[in-house]
């Protein structure tokens, strides 16, 4: 019996064993299964963001055809102020804008609405706002209808591929090229809100710092335009206390919680006179926009506000990317400091002046309003001007510009200035700028570009400078 059940009691354990063993292996499998699900999830979200990633990087580049302007305009001001637009709307190589002028009312003009050359974008009336309160005093009922063209912009039809929504005034000079530029450093399915700024620190300090000026333009991501157009007129009911447009649609992005994306080549312009120095000296970014040149002097001599700007266009039409970016460069011989701002001007100092202060803004212009003193403090460096003119940079302003196979060729000729100049200033009647085309990388951060003083004839009324890419330890400054 001993010898029977003694097997009995191995068998009984080896039981346990087994029913133990597969356990553990059955929970083992499932933890092991567990993983590999885990593992696969990840892998499989890994590969969705590698995908999209994949999908934004094959994406092609912004251009032109992703944009859609709202214009605001009033029946009364658009055949005065077109000619703004038509100076950058359709021009080449964008030749298929999309947008819409808004109007209060159609322009009491034959065939106002038809435009079939395509020079200007089509008129459209806007919507009834009488619903909407509005309470500034000495206000305009006009900032809710302007207000609303976002709204409206958006709901246009037969615009697909919209990628940013652009916004601006009658009088908003846009320069396409840089636009696309600037506004393919971001991607359009995110939420964003770009613009600028004013120059002077009391509108910003009134209006708000994160506000985008809706005179200098500003633009919003298809994706954040068509949630605000959604909310804006619910919105807009609880600011009837503002003043303008631009103010209100800032207001409502806020809501949504987005803040503004700072870009300086937008120009609100809030400047009268000669805005000279604010072109001379302008910010390493792409130029973007300009306004308001209906209070600004024309910006090159001798010719009405239109023909200055068509003028500058000549510039803009050959090389878009460096328009108004400074260079500057040394004459050592004569302890000169020349300043090439690209398109537009040349000034010659006829002093060792430090890089800074060259760079620093001339006050050749005046405050948008009187009164106290925050109304002439700038949101950036000013320097004075001397208050001898004969002391000043002298200025020599764009004359011609054409493209070659051998690059970019500038002309500047001087601007008389009615005084008694040393013999090389005195001789000295132009100054040709040799450069190549400017292709910015988003990807990197701009640096300023050297420009080296050829030898220059015998006769010495021709200076020749050629831009160029600075070395990798190169300062800019007087040896």
């Amino acid at each position: 019996m001993e010898s029977f059940h003694k097997p009995i009691k191995n068998q009984k354990a080896l039981m346990k064993f087994f029913v133990f063993s597969s356990s553990f292996f059955a929970i083992s499998l499932c933890v092991s299964m567990l993983l590999l699900a885990k593992t696969k999830l990840v892998v499989d979200m890994s590969s969705s963001l590698q995908s999209l990633l994949r999908v934004s990087e094959s994406d092609p580049t912004t251009t032109a055809d992703h944009l859609v302007f709202g214009i605001a305009s009033t029946g009364t001001a658009w055949n005065r102020r077109k000619v703004y637009t038509k100076l950058w709307w359709n021009r080449k190589p964008y030749n298929t804008m999309r947008g819409c002028v808004f109007v209060d009312t159609l322009p009491h003009e034959e065939n106002a609405n038809n435009n079939n050359d395509g020079s200007l974008p089509p008129l459209c009336v806007s919507e009834d706002t009488s619903q909407f309160p509005y309470t500034y005093k000495n206000g305009q009922r006009s900032a809710i209808r302007v207000a609303r063209v976002v709204k409206e912009t958006v709901a246009l039809l037969n615009h697909s591929g919209v990628r940013w929504y652009v916004f601006g005034d009658d009088d908003t000079i846009f320069f396409p090229q840089n636009l696309v530029k600037t506004l393919s450093k971001y991607d359009h399915r995110l939420w964003y809100y770009v613009g600028s700024s004013s120059e002077i620190y009391d509108g910003a300090q009134v209006f708000g710092f994160g506000m985008a000026f809706g005179g200098g333009g500003f633009a919003i991501s298809s994706s954040l335009a068509h949630v605000l157009a959604k909310v804006l007129d619910s919105c807009i009911q609880r600011y009837p206390h503002l003043y303008g447009s631009d103010s209100r649609v800032y207001s409502c992005i806020t809501e949504l919680g987005v803040g503004l994306t700072h870009e300086p080549g937008f120009h609100q312009v809030d400047l009268r006179g000669n805005i000279f120095g604010l072109l001379a000296a302008h910010p390493l970014t792409p130029l973007v926009s300009l306004h308001h040149p209906e209070f600004t002097d024309p910006i090159f001599p001798n010719m009405t506000t239109t023909q200055s700007l068509q003028h500058l266009f000549e510039a803009v039409n050959v090389d878009s990317e460096r328009m108004l970016q400074q260079t500057v460069c040394y004459e050592r011989s004569l302890s000169w400091t020349i300043s090439v701002s690209w398109g537009y001007a040349v000034q010659v100092f006829q002093n060792n002046m430090l890089l800074p202060d060259v760079l620093r803004v001339q006050k050749t212009f005046q405050q948008w309003l009187w009164g106290d003193v925050l109304k002439g403090i700038y949101n950036f460096n000013i320097r004075e001007l001397h208050p001898d003119p004969c002391e000043r940079p002298t200025i020599f302003y764009l004359d011609k510009v054409f493209s070659g196979k051998d690059g970019i060729a500038s002309s500047y000729r001087k601007h008389f200035q009615n005084c008694s100049y040393k013999e090389p200033m005195k001789k000295l009647e132009v100054i040709k700028v040799v450069s190549n085309k400017l292709y910015l990388d988003n990807k990197q951060t701009t640096r300023r570009h050297c420009c080296d003083v050829l030898p220059s004839n015998n006769a010495g009324d021709l200076m020749e400078i050629a831009i160029r890419e600075c070395k990798y330890e190169e300062l800019i400054y007087m040896l």
